[in-house]
């Protein structure tokens, strides 16, 4: 939280500390997602998008978290049942679809330390 001169100054390397912990973070997401599916990606997604969308107050951002984790699903689920009718679309594949592209923007946007939508 104080920045790289602060780890510097109780002498953790901060570059050495970032890279081992994103790679910590990457082998943990494919485990999560390997072990529960692509449906747990949402998992990982829905939350940073209401953050996005409503702010870093828990206050509001659980709730809202819960309602948009619950109608992405739902919305996953039925496109996957009509997509393809009378046969069904895995709803992995139609998570993945959604869960990626905004994957990258968020990733994208916290590299660049944009916060919100613009």
């Amino acid at each position: 939280m104080l920045g790289d001169d602060g780890a510097a100054a109780l002498g953790l390397d901060a570059a050495r500390a970032r890279a081992v912990l994103l790679v910590i973070v990457a082998l943990l997401t494919g485990t999560v997602v390997a072990v529960s599916g692509s449906i747990g990606f949402i998992g990982l997604i829905v939350p940073n998008l209401t953050r996005l969308l409503v702010g870093a107050d828990h206050r509001r951002a659980l709730p809202v978290t819960a309602l948009l984790g619950a109608l992405v699903i739902v919305w996953a689920d039925t496109a996957a049942r009509l997509v393809l009718a009378p046969t069904e679309l895995p709803i992995g594949i139609l998570t993945a679809a959604i869960g990626v592209p905004l994957f990258l923007v968020i990733l994208r946007r916290s590299a660049a330390g944009t916060v919100g939508l613009s």
